[in-house]
């Protein structure tokens, strides 16, 4: 291994005062018995891609659903799990790092010593490279000592390399096969999620008994559906620039600026587009005697300007899975020149009455990465592999409002103690997230119709229930189908 990771390190004092952070765990999750019911296999949110699916992935895709229960809850067919064989896992950090990370290995370490004291825990060094060159780092409690409740992802280092070339994927394969490792932990964001159900894939197909698992850690907050409701480092990321936008809209309120900045939206507009929309809410503004203001800015908006991506694709070194280097793209600083001279255009045309336009722009896309977990996320990040050894519109409704008022916050640092510590994002707390319990429901009504529609039923009974279904299936036909205007999650 490498001297540089897994050694405990300095830490200051506030680091030291989270590394005694114990994660809370949900009740289905405590103590040494893990409760089990396998339910029915799992289909895609949109109907019209199941069948690409399975035939992309025959061996790995429809599993059956499993749901951990509650001590209490009385389910004749669960399987309950005291103790499992001594088991050899591998885990390594692939993409950029998000807040959580660590407490994924805390979790993945502590659940594996739980059930066997015998189980080895090994850390890939370097990430992906890691992998492929077979350099581990056993995970135990002295490498953990320094790295609880953490930031960043030095304990083990990461790479950009993603699992994706035929030589690539034999060398995981050779990896996993030579260390004898019964699972392989995969921790990042969409694309080393999409790694892991290929890398999955193959390695059933090549009878490799190793269990290739996904774990959600991307400060993104693009990796979620009914059974995700939001990935590992992405409250982290909500409070921490909550606060340094705020500081932001502090500042512009108080000297009167114009401040560009990058951010998370959403928006296909072109550039002409953008720029013009910009400088009409700067002279609607202005009519208010408002001469400040703060343009949140997406890392990806750059890729929704077709005039101009092919031209960066080209200017530009691309990552390794062949996406643009976002990052290096200074999106606020050419937005704040054509905005400027579109407001002096305007200055001298006499549309314009305001004070002269001047622009400070700041990028937001690295404070955050390394800042210590929040502790929602140290407790989901902790909980998110407690699992593994066991189964192997808000913004946009007010964008008026936002736009002419000054309407915003200031939440201070992220707590870790007191309030605000147990806040959550907007986006898990606006959003329906009881879909398992919604599924539950679903299949008691079904049990119930079992019940009743009996042979020997009466025709009335008969006829009900088939007119009765019959509805539901169209209804259900209709908008499942791919031209469906609603939405899919």
């Amino acid at each position: 291994m490498d001297s540089d990771f897994g050694i405990p390190r300095q830490l200051s004092d506030l680091q030291k005062q989270r590394t005694l952070y114990q994660p809370e765990l949900p009740p289905c999750l405590q103590g040494t018995a893990v409760r089990v019911e396998f339910g029915d296999a799992t289909t895609t949110a949109d109907f019209s891609g199941a069948n690409m699916i399975s035939r992309l992935f025959p061996s790995t895709y429809g599993q059956p659903l499993a749901h951990f229960l509650r001590p209490k809850v009385v389910v004749p067919d669960a399987q309950i799990i005291t103790e499992l064989p001594a088991i050899r896992v591998g885990l390594v950090f692939c993409g950029r790092q998000s807040p959580g990370g660590h407490n994924v290995v805390w979790g993945l370490h502590d659940a594996l010593k739980m059930h066997n004291t015998s189980s080895v825990l090994l850390g890939f060094v370097g990430g992906t490279e890691g992998l492929f060159a077979q350099k581990t780092l056993e995970i135990t409690d002295e490498v953990l000592s320094t790295y609880k409740n953490q930031g960043g992802y030095d304990m083990l280092g990461r790479t950009k390399d993603q699992i994706r070339t035929t030589e690539q994927v034999n060398a995981a394969l050779a990896s996993c096969m030579a260390l004898k490792l019964d699972g392989l932990v995969i921790i990042g964001g969409v694309t080393s999620n999409t790694d892991a159900a290929q890398l999955s894939e193959t390695f059933a197909d090549a009878k490799c008994t190793t269990k290739v698992v996904g774990v959600p850690v991307t400060l993104n907050g693009d990796l979620r559906n009914q059974f995700v409701e939001t990935s590992v480092g992405f409250d982290t990321i909500c409070k921490v620039n909550s606060q340094l936008i705020s500081n932001v809209c502090t500042d512009a309120l108080s000297a009167e600026k114009v401040i560009l900045g990058e951010e998370v939206a959403a928006s296909k507009l072109t550039l002409f587009d953008i720029t013009k929309q910009i400088c009409d809410a700067i002279q609607a503004r202005a009519e208010q005697d408002k001469f400040h203001g703060v343009v949140l800015l997406p890392e990806g908006l750059i890729e929704s300007i077709p005039e101009i991506y092919a031209l960066l694709q080209l200017l530009l070194n691309p990552e390794s899975d062949d996406s643009a280097q976002l990052s290096q793209i200074e999106t606020e600083k050419l937005l704040a020149q054509l905005v400027e001279t579109e407001m002096n255009k305007r200055m001298k045309e006499g549309t314009y009455k305001g004070k002269k336009f001047n622009a400070i722009c700041h990028f937001f896309g690295y404070q955050a990465r390394g800042s210590l977990p929040s502790k929602f996320d140290c407790d989901y990040a902790y909980l998110s592999n407690r699992i593994y050894p066991t189964i192997i519109g808000l913004l946009r409704n007010n964008a008026t409002k936002f736009l002419m008022d000054d309407i915003y916050r200031n939440p201070g640092p992220l707590q870790f103690d007191g309030p605000g510590s147990d806040s959550k994002t907007v986006t898990l707390c606006v959003e329906d997230q009881d879909y398992m319990g919604r599924i539950k429901k679903l299949q008691q009504y079904l049990e119930e119709v079992r019940k009743i529609v009996k042979p020997g039923c009466s025709q009335e009974v008969l006829k009900a229930a088939l007119s009765a279904m019959a509805s539901v299936t169209d209804v259900l036909s209709v908008i499942s189908a791919p031209s469906f205007g609603g939405h899919t999650y």
